[in-house]
């Protein structure tokens, strides 16, 4: 505009410009949801599909499980439904296992974990499998809880990060466990891929020695994925239509920063609710929870405004993140805590049948493992 135009004759930018004339409720213009529309882009807060509880709460979820409209659960979990039996996670600044592992003067502490240099020095791996070896340890009631949902026929899969086997040690069935950083429940030689059993590789391992093929005097290693080994045929072959198939995911004491296990939770469906159960939220959307009025200035124009809108929106539609705090959350429960007190907290939302079974199992657990 001119700079000698008298105040008086002038519109405000919002009516002189075509752009802000009509827009949406989000500030975004007509045409942009046109063309978005046409794209098949869909502006997800405009409706939500259908799900099975009315708000985004652990009491809904709870509702739920007791009337049985939870019928293939899937259950997503990390080191943390561990750390209450005594096995250390891998991250905790003093206690976790990378802190740890300084002790094997490892030229980094992932080193222990990477095939590579497994092949050259194998010994830091199997003094700590010594360490972590599943015998040594007993199920937490967070793996109890997994083995309930299993008993009651709604638990659909178990995809886990863990290598500890303690979810069998629980009872859970191998048909519905998928490890997906593998674990000791088998082994194979590295070079000519003989199988071997647990015991085999247990035996020699607590004899203090390196297991050795026995027919061509390579390493034998239990299947554990490594940093430079792909995942187990079982995880890639089954992950898709496991969370497709789900109608809940529960994701329990995970960072959610390992891919591609971190990711599995943005492959249920719409109408999936989801709930986290961890002492801190993790797997956000990005731009979730943010305030759209800090980023958003006096000093910016209608078009500037808008492209903030709008380019948030789109980059949502590429990141289904967890929701937590977002307007347009219809599906997503964070329950801060720890694993077994979240645990035992849901079950007791679900009814007193459930907690009673839940600590009877676990009683029945802890006696069986210690009589071992």
């Amino acid at each position: 505009k001119p700079e000698s135009e008298s105040s008086d004759s002038k519109q405000s930018e919002d009516e002189f410009d075509p752009l802000t004339t009509s827009t949406n409720k989000d500030g975004i213009p007509d045409f942009v949801m046109d063309a978005m529309e046409a794209l098949g882009i869909e502006d997800k807060k405009k409706s939500h599909p259908k799900v099975c509880i009315d708000e985004p709460t652990v009491e809904e979820i709870a509702k739920s499980l007791a009337e049985g409209k939870f019928t293939k659960i899937i259950v997503m979990s990390g080191a943390g439904i561990s750390t209450s039996c005594g096995i250390p996670d891998f991250r905790t600044p003093g206690t976790g296992l990378y802190d740890n592992l300084q002790k094997f003067n490892l030229p980094q502490p992932t080193a222990v974990f990477e095939i590579d240099y497994f092949k050259q020095n194998p010994k830091p791996f199997f003094m700590l499998a010594k360490e972590l070896y599943p015998g040594n340890f007993t199920p937490s009631i967070t793996h109890q809880f997994i083995v309930l949902l299993e008993k009651k026929g709604i638990l659909l899969r178990h995809y886990t990060q863990n290598i500890d086997c303690l979810d069998r040690r629980a009872g859970l069935s191998p048909e519905v466990i998928v490890e997906a950083h593998g674990s000791f429940a088998s082994a194979h030689c590295v070079l000519c891929q003989k199988q071997y059993s647990e015991e085999f590789v247990k035996q020699r391992v607590f004899a203090d020695e390196v297991p050795k093929c026995d027919e061509c005097s390579s390493l034998v290693k239990p299947d554990i994925v490594f940093f430079g080994e792909g995942l187990p045929h079982r995880f890639t072959s089954n992950y898709k239509t496991d969370l497709k198939n789900a109608d809940l995911l529960i994701v329990i004491g995970t960072s959610l920063l390992v891919q591609p296990f971190a990711s599995l939770t943005n492959l249920v469906t719409e109408n999936c609710p989801r709930i986290l159960l961890n002492r801190e939220a993790v797997g956000h959307r990005v731009g979730a929870g943010l305030d759209m009025g800090s980023l958003l200035t006096d000093d910016m124009s209608p078009e500037q405004k808008m492209m903030i809108r709008l380019q948030l929106m789109l980059f949502g539609q590429q990141n289904e993140g967890f929701r937590f705090g977002d307007d347009d959350n219809y599906r997503d429960v964070f329950l801060e805590s720890d694993c077994d007190d979240g645990i035992r907290k849901l079950c007791q939302l679900v009814g007193n049948d459930w907690i009673e079974q839940l600590e009877k199992d676990y009683s029945e657990t802890q006696n069986r493992c210690q009589q071992k």
